[in-house]
């Protein structure tokens, strides 16, 4: 089994909104379990789609098993067994020798920006984008699951 290991950060929207960015992607996401300890998640990207399992989040690392399904597949599962959904554009954005996924929230989480930051190990060194803000690696309510039940435009202390 794989291991992820993930940093989450927000993302100063002014800064972020004055900046040049690449292309991004249009992610569709539903998930079929969202229990804390296992996350099964269907994503569609174009003409690309995955089934993900999650195991349990430990600091900055969980298992993850991701394998890629047919677009068709991934849109029966959204439609038929998917009760919680995100979209979200996704930019991959380099700095600092690495690709940073910043996650531009849509519908009901409109308004909520995510940095993630893949790496190699926990203690793993890396550079901050002055567009970062606050690190929120861990606090659940920003892990896409658990937005596709408590969206951002339900909280209060945010705003």
């Amino acid at each position: 089994m794989a291991t992820e290991i993930e940093r989450k950060f927000l993302v100063d929207m002014d800064l972020w909104m004055a900046l040049p960015k690449p292309e991004g992607e249009l992610l569709l996401q539903g998930y079929i379990c969202t229990d804390p300890e296992r996350t099964v998640r269907i994503r569609i990207a174009g003409q690309r789609a995955w089934l993900t399992v999650k195991g349990i989040t430990t600091g900055a690392s969980r298992t993850e098993i991701e394998c890629g399904i047919p677009v068709g597949t991934a849109g029966e599962l959204l439609s038929g067994f998917a009760q919680n959904r995100i979209s979200k554009i996704r930019y991959k954005v380099p700095h600092g020798g690495r690709t940073w996924e910043v996650d531009v929230f849509l519908e009901e989480n409109e308004g909520l920006i995510v940095a993630e930051l893949e790496l190699e190990s926990e203690d793993a060194s890396f550079a901050l984008p002055e567009w970062v803000r606050a690190e929120v690696t861990g606090e659940r309510r920003y892990y896409n699951a658990v937005l596709s039940r408590h969206p951002f435009k339900d909280w209060t202390a945010e705003k």
